[in-house]
């Protein structure tokens, strides 16, 4: 799978720009500012359906502008195929495959997979456990449909359920029966998203382990540990006995939606005992399992966008990344950096085919 070539209008800072890709490593130099970060978003949002750092969909038009269109050219399984991603300020997105719309974006989860490292990856470690239960639905999402449309109803049923909570609290009131119904529809989505988040940690941590320690070249010990209520007991009993505080504080305490998956390092918070180069690797490690994960799974090797390359990385470490993706193992590849110097070292001496961009 290539990206072949790519065509901006109005998106973000790109009034209009155009690009043609190399098969295999692809650099996009420039000063800070520029819009090298934009290029991977934009490659990300073919992807996805949504920008990687930016929720609101809106805010990717360009100032002034009323619209913005992504235009993508690919070689899939020697297939050209074109995907638009297109939004009108007042309208819905729309993502089309050779002209023809999606009618659900998750319909198009996997065509086209694509995993992306940034420096603002580090909210993954600092932030709260929201953002590293989306990192691995997003990874699941794109694998299993079935996961996908259980995490949709549950938060969906969530809603619902806290609404009622409310709807109890202000009008003095309460029905148990009409709660039963939407516990027992919260339980069974529940379910399927425990056991197929139970079912991915384990081959996610060995991949994830074996390229933390080739990474770090240290012996410390990383993991990945899986923190859900449903490990402790049975969810519609657990409904049961939170019903009095849930009925207080007017949602719902116990969940999926409160699983964690805890970064450690030997056995400790990466957070609180990690050094920057430490937390780095770890992150790094993470999406290289990503994509060994998501390559296994769908058949199709991801499109590897890794925005800013030397940000806390001597040049041995980024050299050794390189070497290691520039592998046959990995297929296309995305890399920006703000100097053209440092970078054209690193490529030339992965000694693969490239392209340099600049901005």
């Amino acid at each position: 799978m290539v990206l072949q070539k790519l065509h901006l209008l109005n998106y973000k800072n790109f009034e209009d720009a155009s690009f043609e890709f190399d098969a295999g490593l692809n650099a996009i130099v420039g000063k800070n500012g520029i819009g090298k970060t934009n290029v991977l978003d934009a490659i990300y949002h073919l992807s996805y359906g949504k920008s990687y750092f930016n929720p609101l969909a809106v805010q990717n038009i360009r100032h002034e502008a009323d619209f913005f269109v992504i235009d993508g050219k690919y070689n899939v399984d020697n297939k050209n195929e074109q995907l638009i991603c297109s939004l009108k300020r007042g309208q819905k997105k729309v993502l089309k495959r050779n002209g023809k719309a999606y009618e659900k974006f998750s319909e198009h989860l996997g065509f086209v997979p694509a995993v992306l490292i940034s420096p603002a990856d580090r909210d993954l470690i600092t932030d709260g456990s929201e953002n590293r239960r989306k990192f691995v639905d997003t990874i699941l999402a794109s694998t299993d449909p079935l996961y996908l449309q259980a995490v949709i109803q549950y938060q969906r049923i969530l809603a619902q359920r806290n609404a009622l909570l409310k709807f109890f609290a202000k009008n003095l009131t309460f029905d148990n029966d009409t709660l039963q119904i939407y516990n027992a529809q919260l339980d069974r989505e529940a379910q399927l998203i425990f056991e197929r988040r139970l079912a991915f940690i384990e081959p996610f941590n060995a991949l994830f382990q074996e390229y933390y320690a080739a990474i770090s070249g240290q012996a410390e010990s990383a993991e990945i540990s899986y923190k859900s209520d449903l490990s402790t007991g049975r969810f519609m009993d657990l409904l049961h006995e939170s019903l009095p505080k849930d009925r207080v504080l007017q949602f719902t305490t116990v969940g999926t939606h409160r699983d964690d998956f805890e970064f450690k390092l030997n056995n400790h918070n990466i957070k609180k005992f990690g050094s920057q180069g430490q937390q780095k690797s770890f992150l790094i490690a993470l999406k290289l399992a990503q994509f060994t994960l998501l390559h296994q799974k769908i058949g199709k090797k991801p499109i590897f966008l890794f925005d800013d390359i030397f940000d806390k990385l001597d040049e041995f470490r980024v050299q050794y990344i390189i070497d290691l993706v520039a592998k046959s193992s990995f297929g296309q590849i995305f890399v920006t950096d703000t100097h053209e110097d440092r970078t054209l070292k690193v490529l030339t001496a992965a000694g693969i085919s490239y392209k340099i961009f600049n901005l």
